[in-house]
């Protein structure tokens, strides 16, 4: 891919045939948005999550996946959540913005939790999303040889599908499991009318994702978390993502996280105050991917509000 744009042949087949992949991968790699912090981030797959911080959490944060590769995937995500009141339910809202070459996808997330308690340290929480997909394809970044093609006359501006998902989350103080399905709905993209014999080409898939994390404490100042993210839709490769972090002084964060088969990444983080936390994770590809581009990265920064007083630092998950 040169010169910010993609090569498509004169054939409708070959033009049918690239779309497609480029669509597929949109779809099972960017639909439900890849993010290397995704043990601060458990809210954008999870929405049982919701409030389980015990404060208003604001969280923002920017991916650039394989810098210099043109077109490569970049995604932006705003959320916050946060309990209401002293009842045993947390809200949450989400803004997703996930782009790949011509197609570019926004989403907005409502996040509802119901949370129990299942003995003294341990609390169960439910969660159901409801959210709202609006997908635009530009032809016009296309460099197609055939000007005249009917598959490229008409680019698809905010096409809207609504979508539910549901999540569990049960956790304590020092460790969690949860498991969700963020999107319900098998939600075809687009529609080909132009040619009966092809229904849709893209679809989107039922995603599972199983996150687990566990706090050990190595002395008073040392705390080692090790977590676990794996994903899995039909027609793809199991996703599994396993992070070690080192959190030290209650301020400084140092790990690393490997992606099966696909990344290595280095992952530090900074709790600035109370309230404020800024973090950095890099990812370098290891496989045949690693040639033609010099990486991933991630920034976040997370914003708290305590209501109790006595909280002397956030939790760190």
């Amino acid at each position: 891919m040169k010169n910010n744009s993609f090569n498509i042949g004169k054939n409708k087949v070959v033009f049918t045939v690239l779309l497609t992949m480029l669509l597929m991968h949109f779809s099972y790699a960017q639909q439900d948005a890849q993010f290397t912090n995704y043990m601060y981030n458990t809210l954008s797959f999870n929405p049982a999550y919701a409030g389980s911080r015990g404060s208003s959490s604001f969280y923002l944060s920017q991916r650039s996946q394989w810098v210099g590769i043109d077109g490569a995937p970049t995604t932006n995500a705003l959320s916050y959540h946060s309990p209401i009141g002293s009842s045993k339910v947390g809200v949450g809202l989400s803004f997703l913005n996930d782009a790949i070459g011509p197609v570019e996808e926004n989403l907005v997330s409502l996040d509802f939790s119901y949370t129990i308690n299942t003995s003294y340290n341990y609390k169960l929480a439910f969660g159901l999303r409801a959210s709202a997909h609006m997908l635009n394809v530009d032809f016009t970044k296309l460099n197609i040889f055939n000007p005249g093609d009917a598959l490229a006359q008409n680019n698809i501006n905010n096409r809207f599908s609504p979508n539910i998902g549901v999540g569990l989350f049960w956790y304590s103080e020092n460790n969690y499991i949860g498991f969700s399905i963020p999107n319900l709905f098998e939600t075809s993209h687009i529609n080909r009318d132009l040619n009966s014999s092809v229904s849709a080409v893209s679809k989107e898939r039922l995603h599972y994702h199983l996150t687990a994390g566990y706090l050990f404490d190595l002395s008073q100042d040392i705390v080692f978390k090790p977590a676990l993210l794996t994903k899995f839709v039909s027609g793809a490769p199991l996703q599994v993502d396993v992070s070690a972090n080192f959190q030290m002084y209650d301020r400084f964060t140092l790990g690393a996280s490997y992606r099966v088969d696909a990344a290595v990444s280095f992952l530090t983080g900074f709790q600035i105050n109370r309230n404020w936390m800024l973090g950095y994770s890099y990812d370098f590809d290891t496989n045949n991917l690693s040639t033609y581009n010099s990486g991933s990265h991630e920034v976040f920064l997370r914003y708290e509000v305590f209501r109790n007083t006595n909280v002397k630092a956030p939790r760190f998950f």
